[in-house]
């Protein structure tokens, strides 16, 4: 029987991106709304469509053998996986997500020793049971299935523990974060006995590779032009660069070609100066992949 690689494909906020992802590390993933079973290319992989929440303990078991979930649902589980690499997509947030705990404005509350005896409600229960009973502070955690902010707005409980980027919401309603809990970026997490098959290791490190080049790459573009050699130093200067520009003499000329790889959004800025130093024929390509 062929050997398989079980990969969990997130489904929700980071489905999208992470199909997209794939195909810039060069996997084609195809999705049917009708099936949680996407395809690929790939003959050595088979995909499923798992929610975060639940990657974590479906790794540790072994029904995947790896997958990406955020760090927090990893935490909430406390699933016994390994950890192969963070996946920070542009795409959906470059701000890690931060689990917040949060009061009412007026609350007297200012740090989490002032909850003892209180009811906190939120979604990450059994991370926040921990994080009080490390605390040995007591307090009674109900699991909450949305609308959490209101909740603490209405007096339904003391606190809420809720996930939030830039707390701008949080602040619009009214409320107050007393401290930050948890700081939580997409990790992709793989099996422990995964890890000690060689196959499947270099499978799933194979992949990582490519993931993790194709994260680099986003944002980036290549540059390319023809200058006179004799203001190639002046160029360079101007020239971001991931490690010096590559320059090549042209054929039989005193000219050179210059080449380097640098944000998108400094292209609009450096392209005039580029000009006025004698660059010509300049060209700007997309990146899939930086390795």
């Amino acid at each position: 029987m062929k050997t398989l690689l079980n990969f969990g494909i997130p489904k929700g906020s980071l489905e999208a991106a992470t199909v997209e992802l794939f195909k810039k590390a060069g996997w084609n993933i195809g999705i049917s709304s009708r099936s949680y079973f996407p395809t690929i290319d790939d003959e050595d992989i088979h995909c499923k469509l798992i929610r975060p929440q639940e990657m974590g303990k479906y790794v540790e078991r072994g029904t995947i053998d790896v997958g990406i979930a955020g760090r927090d649902w990893v935490a909430e589980n406390e699933s016994d996986v390994v950890t192969i690499c963070e996946m920070v997509y542009s795409k959906v947030s470059r701000r890690p997500a931060r689990w917040v705990l949060v009061v009412t404005k007026d609350s007297p509350v200012q740090k989490p020793e002032d909850l003892h005896g209180a009811t906190i409600s939120t979604e990450l229960v059994g991370f926040t049971k921990r994080y009080f009973a490390d605390r040995g502070i007591p307090v009674t955690v109900e699991f909450s299935w949305g609308a959490t902010e209101a909740k603490v707005v209405d007096g339904l409980c003391d606190a809420i523990v809720e996930v939030t980027e830039t707390g701008s919401t949080i602040k619009a309603n009214g409320l107050r974060i007393v401290c930050e809990m948890m700081e939580s970026v997409p990790v992709m997490v793989a099996n422990r006995a995964a890890m000690a098959d060689p196959w499947k290791r270099g499978k799933i490190e194979q992949i990582a590779t490519l993931l993790k080049s194709a994260l680099k790459a986003e944002g980036m573009v290549g540059l390319k032009m023809n200058a006179p050699g004799s203001k190639v130093e002046e160029i360079i200067k101007i020239l971001p660069s991931l490690k010096n520009p590559t320059v090549a003499n042209l054929y039989n000329s005193d000219w050179v070609s210059i080449e380097s790889i640098l944000p998108e959004k400094e292209v609009r800025g450096i392209v005039p100066e580029l000009l006025k130093q004698g660059a010509e024929g300049i060209i700007e390509y997309p990146l899939n992949k930086i390795i």
